[in-house]
């Protein structure tokens, strides 16, 4: 039985109508009575409620996971719904973390949800992880995966790991018995633009399901202690093909040494400088409402790289609509003697545009911070 889990073992006696609701699993060789109180026992932090998290955390909410926490900033958009499923039209606009323990309270009243409704950073995840026996990481950026990985190791928890691409999915178990950790596998974050997330490439609907179904299938197989979890391997899954690698992850002992050395600085480690992300970019940013006091400003000049059917629709004398696609045919647009805004509906276009003029010498531009999504 996993060392991790001995603590589990403690007096956590089905009722009768969990008896009922957890008829499948008691039937289980695998699972039974003393499985199910351990699903009981166990305290699982999901990091992002989005693509990933909602599949995650609505089955471990089924399964009987005795307390979930829940951490995510974020709030619903429209553009969302294509995926997050735990979400409709009517959350629009709410916190994600919030909406989704409320929308599992009613699928199981058994369940004690914990919401964190905060950035996970560098300050608050050795405290939050302290509280929790198993980290699944649902998050979607390198500098989030970076922390998420330094903070387990430094709390000795085990960690699922899922991600997306398109049509590719990743799933992999680190940190779980002196397996590898996620440094083992990349030591250092690919250069910044190199790779695009979800709101720049796009994703297929269903490959956080089928991925994010994955990482909740890790996690109990951890918890009941049953199976051969992925640890020490990576799992690659093709959408479009409906093909699957695994593939070997070695230990890296030097690696995560390096992580624990660090100890004392982990407060104060800047991970998006790790990471590449210019540590400079708030300085770069407005406000939306800084940004709505610019519309008739005629002495800016505000470039929408959406799309023409990205909503909403901003209309003005100041404002001129560059798509991704015409970026380097009409960079000299780009030049312009007035204070130059870039638009797009997230805020990872325009950040990515910006470092791209900056090479090219143009400086001087600011962004809308995290894009037109909320605008009203």
């Amino acid at each position: 039985m996993s060392r991790y889990y001995l603590h589990l073992l403690v007096d956590k006696m089905l009722s009768q109508e969990e008896n009922k609701r957890y008829n499948r699993h008691l039937i289980l060789d695998q699972v039974g009575q003393v499985g199910q109180e351990k699903l009981k026992a166990a305290k699982v932090l999901v990091v992002g409620a989005g693509g990933l998290g909602c599949p995650v955390l609505q089955y471990l909410t089924a399964a009987g996971v005795g307390t979930i926490g829940i951490i995510d900033f974020d709030t619903v958009a429209l553009s969302n719904l294509q995926r997050q499923i735990l979400f409709t039209t009517a959350d629009i606009g709410k916190n994600k973390a919030e909406v989704a323990a409320d929308r599992l309270r009613q699928v199981n009243p058994h369940v004690d949800f914990q919401v964190y409704m905060e950035r996970l950073s560098s300050t608050n995840a050795l405290r939050i992880f302290a509280n929790f026996d198993l980290i699944v990481d649902g998050t979607d950026n390198f500098s989030s995966r970076y922390l998420i990985n330094d903070a387990c190791v430094l709390t000795n928890k085990p960690l699922v790991f899922g991600s997306i691409y398109s049509f590719e999915g990743q799933v992999s178990v680190f940190n779980y018995q002196d397996g590898p950790s996620y440094r083992c596998l990349f030591p250092v974050p690919p250069k910044p633009g190199s790779v695009k997330n979800c709101s720049e490439i796009g994703v297929l609907g269903v490959l956080p399901g089928i991925i994010g179904t994955q990482q909740a299938n890790e996690a109990l197989k951890i918890i009941l202690a049953i199976g051969e979890p992925l640890s020490g391997k990576l799992l690659i899954y093709d959408a479009l093909n409906t093909t699957s690698m695994v593939i070997t992850v070695q230990r890296s002992a030097n690696e995560i040494e390096k992580v624990i050395e660090r100890r004392a600085d982990f407060e104060g480690y800047d991970y998006d400088l790790f990471c590449g992300i210019e540590s400079t970019q708030e300085l770069n940013q407005i406000s939306l409402q800084v940004f709505k006091s610019m519309l008739e400003d005629e002495s800016v000049r505000i470039i929408d790289l959406r799309e023409e059917w990205e909503e909403p629709h901003l209309e003005g004398k100041n404002i001129e609509r560059i798509t991704m696609s015409e970026i380097r045919i009409k960079k000299e647009r780009f030049r312009t003697d007035k204070q130059l805004v870039l638009i797009c509906q997230t805020g990872s276009r325009s950040a990515n545009v910006r470092q791209l003029l900056a090479l090219e010498g143009i400086n001087g531009i600011i962004e809308l911070k995290g894009g037109m999504e909320h605008y009203e």
